[in-house]
């Protein structure tokens, strides 16, 4: 399980002209705000920027001055891989160490989508038996407790973070995770798919 939320483009403006600094061609911009304050390239803007995306990484350096920031919660499993995208990119999580026992565990907390009748049976039981730990801890703060808690806490359980990065990491992102085994892959890559000129200067299709 993966969900988005609030997730946002902005900087194009400034990325544009910045692109345009090494030939002095500042006189050819023609983007411009709609009425609701979005961003639209103009022609002359938006050639400029596809030929420098298909140009490379050297010449396309605008790409790191579009910035994204989005709400992302997904299983721990999923940021063990998303956490190899360190360059770039900066995160604020919810606090496992601070917060875990500030709330009951239930079943929504985790990625559960893709067990068996089976499994979830016996997740629920596990899930039961963190509950009852945190009902002690938060009786008796023993530490012990909550290591139990930490160390026994499954990797499917869901974590939120504010994440910000830019056009060029999601390149890489998407071209590396568009095909992966996690079905969570597919579903960032989607909403990556979404993002304003997102075919023209991502996906690049």
């Amino acid at each position: 399980m993966l969900e988005i939320n609030n997730m946002k483009a902005m900087n194009f403006d400034n990325a544009i002209r910045g692109a345009r600094n090494p030939m002095n061609s500042w006189g050819r911009m023609d983007s411009s705000f709609d009425e609701n304050g979005n961003f639209v390239f103009g022609e002359n803007d938006l050639s400029l920027a596809v030929r420098l995306r298909k140009a490379g990484s050297d010449h396309r350096k605008f790409l790191r001055q579009i910035f994204v920031t989005m709400d992302i919660t997904a299983p721990m499993y999923w940021w063990k891989e998303y956490d190899t995208y360190k360059v770039g990119t900066v995160a604020n999580s919810t606090s496992t160490m601070h917060k875990i026992t500030s709330a009951p565990f239930e079943m929504s907390h985790f990625s559960t989508d893709k067990m068996s009748e089976q499994t979830l049976s016996f997740m629920q039981t596990l899930i039961d038996y963190l509950e009852n730990l945190r009902k002690q801890f938060v009786e008796t703060k023993d530490k012990q407790i909550w290591y139990d808690i930490i160390q026994l806490l499954p990797s499917s359980y869901n974590q939120m973070r504010t994440c910000t990065m830019n056009y060029e990491n999601l390149i890489g992102i998407y071209n590396a995770r568009r095909s992966h085994k996690l079905d969570e892959w597919h579903t960032f890559c989607d909403h990556i798919s979404k993002l304003p000129y997102a075919k023209e200067l991502i996906i690049c299709e």
